[in-house]
């Protein structure tokens, strides 16, 4: 398998940064000097609003959310090349090899052996390095947005009655099984976010959410999987 631009890790999975219900909720609490319990005889109690957001998404759907990831995209396209080059090269020595291995040497075909898992090597790193910035540096976009969005997302439970707001970016971790789609506010939340921090040149919105979520940032794609080392060819007689 080799390093192609279109092997894409989603966002949904690799964005480590999960907000999990109760902060959430905590953010968006009831103020603490409200009455336990209602009076007797008075009005039935009201039930507690609830909103439903998917965190993750809203962050990607944020125009600053977009112009940062497709900054990340960019500059990780010149180490995307270099890694498919590397790969482009262990593949065709091991072609080299597994088609001359035949009329080499013993000596030659350790050579050559040698050289290719130098190479593959030296991808792994190469990749294994590329990756490491590449999540560092996702990361750090999540962080500094998902911290804004987290204000917001206050301001704006507050502002509209909210009593709780469940995140349900993670299905693993989320308690909600079911909503209805008026609980769900993240479009709400995007445009709330949008509004408090503009972007230079950002389109007005056009009133209707995005059917599809933002393509994400690609990560450095993984190289090929490792080959048998090609010094267990057996020797010629």
């Amino acid at each position: 398998m080799s390093i192609s631009k279109n092997q894409i890790l989603a966002l949904g999975f690799g964005l480590s940064m999960v907000f999990s219900s109760a902060a959430l909720a905590q953010a968006a609490a009831a103020p603490a000097s409200a009455p336990a319990t209602p009076a007797a005889g008075n009005a039935a109690p009201v039930s507690a609003r609830i909103g439903v957001v998917h965190i993750q998404d809203a962050i990607l759907a944020t125009e600053e959310g977009k112009k940062e990831f497709d900054a990340l995209q960019q500059r990780f396209t010149p180490k995307q090349a270099e890694l498919k080059n590397l790969n482009d090269e262990v593949e065709n020595l091991k072609k080299q090899y597994q088609a001359q291995s035949e009329k080499l040497s013993d000596d030659e075909r350790n050579t050559r052996a040698k050289a290719i898992d130098t190479k593959q090597k030296s991808l792994q790193r190469t990749y294994e390095d590329a990756q490491a910035e590449f999540q560092q540096a996702e990361q750090e976009v999540v962080n500094r947005i998902g911290a804004k969005m987290l204000k917001v997302l206050e301001k704006y439970a507050q502002a509209n009655g909210y009593s709780i707001v469940l995140d349900v970016s993670n299905p693993q971790t989320s308690p909600v099984l079911w909503a209805t789609q008026g609980n769900v506010i993240t479009k709400e939340l995007v445009e709330a976010y949008n509004a408090d921090n503009p972007v230079a040149g950002a389109a007005k919105p056009a009133g209707a959410a995005p059917a599809t979520r933002p393509a994400p940032a690609t990560r450095p794609a993984a190289p090929a999987t490792r080959p048998a080392t090609p010094a267990a060819t057996p020797k010629k007689p």
